[in-house]
């Protein structure tokens, strides 16, 4: 009798079919890393869009496969729906084992002209050597049909790109962070002063960095006046410095003429004035 159990645990859907990162990522899974490996590690989630958890059947596994991780994630990142994948988490616990679908009493059923399958490993080492060996295959493979690598990840990219989308945005993130520590450090600097000093910062990027930031600040000494109404506690010294900084980004005035030139500061924080200058009298 039919099962529907034995043909759900039976199908597998094919790579790059649906949008659902972890579909792709369970349909891919054995030919990335084998059918060795597959059968001791699988993945069972995927964590904030970039780590891939994966259960091992023991602490060894977990141990050996985390030297394999970038090339795990280099193979991961070639698929549409995983580019964005940075890492792999390991955990060890009980794997669930697939019900093979199969013709009968014969066996797992196989398409015709199918390779025969490759005996198990006897060992680990032997198990990750097959990894090492499928995982430069892979990158022949695209290296001969013209594709590229990454100058960071070494990740496979297409021909002409010089860095995966993963390592784009991480660059990016890293110079955003810069400029906005910049920012709020010494926030009298000219923005010739840090394009400078941040490495392939653009005027763009840093006007829009200026901007978040501003709006960032004013929207929270705004909450803490509303708190501050309210009899809450607030951390005084952090907003004091807070609207130090708002004030000098906004005007770019000397921090020297600061403390004498309070027209200015009353124009630059409006109705937050009276506030931040009770702040700075209590602190």
């Amino acid at each position: 009798m039919l099962r529907l159990g034995a043909v759900l645990d039976g199908w597998r859907p094919q790579p790059g079919v649906g949008s659902d990162p972890l579909v792709a990522v369970r349909a891919a899974w054995a030919e990335l890393v084998g059918a060795d490996v597959a059968r001791a590690a699988q993945p069972v989630a995927i964590e904030r869009d970039e780590v891939l958890v994966v259960l091992t059947t023991s602490s060894a596994w977990s141990h050996q496969l985390a030297f394999l991780e970038p090339e795990i994630v280099r193979g991961l990142r070639a698929l549409p729906e995983t580019r964005g994948l940075v890492r792999l988490k390991f955990r060890v616990g009980k794997l669930r084992r697939p019900v093979a679908a199969s013709d009968g009493p014969g066996g797992p059923r196989r398409a015709a002209g199918d390779a025969p399958r490759e005996p198990a490993a006897r060992t680990l080492d032997d198990a990750l050597a097959r990894l090492r060996r499928a995982v430069e295959r892979n990158r022949k493979a695209h290296r001969a049909a013209g594709g590229a690598f990454c100058a960071l990840c070494e990740g496979q990219v297409d021909a002409g790109m010089g860095m995966c989308r993963p390592c784009r945005d991480d660059g990016e993130r890293r110079q955003r962070f810069a400029c906005e520590r910049l920012l709020f450090e010494a926030p009298w600097l000219a923005s010739e002063d840090v394009l400078v000093l941040v490495d392939g910062l653009t005027a763009e990027a840093y006007d829009a960095a200026r901007r978040s930031l501003l709006k960032a600040w004013w929207d929270e000494l705004f909450r803490a006046q509303k708190l501050h109404k309210l009899r809450q506690p607030l951390d005084r010294a952090r907003l004091r410095k807070l609207a130090s900084s708002f004030v000098l980004l906004q005007t770019k005035i000397d921090p020297n003429r600061l403390e004498l030139d309070s027209a200015v500061r009353k124009n630059a924080l409006g109705d937050l004035y009276e506030f931040v200058r009770e702040i700075e009298v209590s602190t």
